[in-house]
């Protein structure tokens, strides 16, 4: 009957309506499973690409490929310890007095006042235990890590200590690993090709950590320092796994042999003498990459200050200060990165010809921007600066690695780091000292560069005269 038919009509529409649901939810499944596979095929092929890379060129054989993945892994965890403390403990109060940031450079410092007296010998006494040394700076920085989680959450008053623990024992992880380097070298692989390689690694992991860290913190800062925990427990065993020839004596000097540390006639050497005593022995190439490497960082140190307060007070005209500050930084973190390719193609190249080239480069750029001072040349200056600090680092790093004995090497590498530091903090003094007059600020900077750059001709000259 004709009243009968959407009685009929009705339930043949329901199992219609769920089988097509249903093929619909299968057609669903079917795509998530296939992006699935496929993203975990991508990830499967960039860790092969990956593993490659850092195996290539007999890095796997001598276990250089093992000390590079660590220093990946460990990046990852100071990346998402850095995204953690950004907003809480060291944050930089660019908005405040300059007194306030002042006390910030101060603060910065802390760390490497330690560094430099203290753990340098202490990590030198463990040359034969390299691989602990290594771990136990990682395994510090996971409890700390652990610690700094809770008393953010509860607002403790460890917060402090702990994140000075960290950053302490960040720049011990640093010197001892940079000691280690040569132990692991491929015969055919010169230090500076060693040292671009795993300063690209680290850029990769502080990309992974920080992209990773910056999402949970979203939940709180606690949860990224938990993620950094896990990253640096990883890395602790990853550590302890490095290859014996790690902690290998062979071909050792005594510190005594090398080291000064009686005067003639005299008594047991002060402080100051035994450092003077021991900046004189130190080889003449590594003098000047040292007095170069302070320019460049001495530039850096002043390029992050003085321009955070300039575009603050004196923007470009019809310019956002905030938009033209993010350029140059951003310029300067593009520079970095590039530098570690930089470095692989300049590998044999003399790291002391690098460090002055370098030099020279930040000196002729800062001339550039004083007299003709604009976006573009503000851009160009941050760019050329953050080349030059990757490459200084990885040219000073490889004269030190090859002309400075493993007794005192670790001793070495903290002094470098501790010279570099002050660098940089008087840069930043020197940028929030000077007038906000951006002729007048690069034009002081280019000539402390200048003089820079004939302090470290005259130390190459005066220590040949006496060679």
């Amino acid at each position: 009957m004709p009243g009968e038919r959407p009685e009929r009509d009705g339930p043949r529409r329901g199992p219609a309506l769920t089988s097509g649901a249903r093929r619909a939810g299968h057609a669903v499944g079917r795509a998530t499973r296939a992006g699935a596979r496929g993203a975990s095929r991508a990830g499967r092929a960039g860790a092969r690409r990956a593993r490659a890379y850092t195996t290539a060129g007999g890095a796997g054989e001598s276990g250089l490929a093992r000390i590079i993945e660590l220093h990946f892994v460990n990046l990852a965890g100071d990346a998402a310890l850095t995204v953690s403390l950004a907003g809480t403990v060291f944050a930089m109060p660019t908005n405040e007095a300059r007194s306030e940031v002042a006390q910030f450079l101060l603060l910065t410092m802390a760390p490497f006042m330690l560094l430099a007296p203290f753990v340098g010998p202490l990590l030198d006494r463990f040359r034969h235990g390299r691989r602990w040394a290594i771990g136990g700076t990682l395994a510090v920085r996971a409890f700390l890590c652990w610690v700094l989680a809770d008393a953010i959450a509860r607002d403790s008053v460890w917060v402090f200590p702990a994140a000075l623990g960290c950053l302490v024992s960040s720049k011990a992880y640093s010197v001892t690993r940079s000691s280690a380097v040569p132990r692991l070298l491929p015969s055919h692989f010169s230090l500076v090709q060693a040292n671009s390689r795993n300063a690209l690694a680290g850029v990769v992991g502080m990309a992974v950590g920080g992209v990773v860290a910056g999402a949970l913190a979203r939940i709180g800062p606690e949860w990224s320092l938990r993620f950094a925990f896990a990253v640096y427990v990883v890395a602790t065993v990853m550590a302890i796994r490095l290859p014996a020839r790690v902690d290998s004596s062979a071909g050792e000097n005594k510190p005594e042999d090398t080291v000064p540390v009686r005067g003639p006639g005299q008594g047991r050497l002060s402080a100051g003498q035994r450092l003077r005593a021991r900046v004189a022995a130190l080889p003449r190439e590594l003098q000047a990459a040292l007095v170069c490497s302070i320019g460049v960082r001495l530039l850096f140190g002043f390029l992050t200050l003085f321009l955070a307060f300039l575009m603050r007070e004196q923007p470009l005209p019809g310019m956002s200060g905030t938009l033209v500050l993010a350029l140059v930084l951003g310029a300067a973190g593009l520079g970095n990165a590039a530098a570690t390719l930089l470095g692989r193609a300049l590998a044999t190249r003399r790291p002391e010809a690098i460090v002055s080239a370098v030099l020279v480069a930040d000196t002729v750029m800062t001339v550039l921007t004083a007299v003709f001072y604009s976006l573009w040349t503000l851009v160009l200056v941050g760019l050329v600066s953050g080349i030059a600090v990757q490459l200084a680092r990885v040219g000073t790093d490889a004269i030190i690695q090859r002309d400075i004995p493993d007794s005192t090497r670790t001793q070495v590498f903290a002094w470098s780091e501790t010279v570099l530091q002050i660098a940089w903090v008087a840069g930043g003094a020197i940028g929030i000292a000077l007038p906000l007059v951006p002729e007048l600020g690069f034009g002081v900077v280019s000539a402390l560069l200048v003089a820079v750059l004939l302090g470290s001709v005259r130390v190459r000259v005066a220590r040949a005269a006496h060679s």
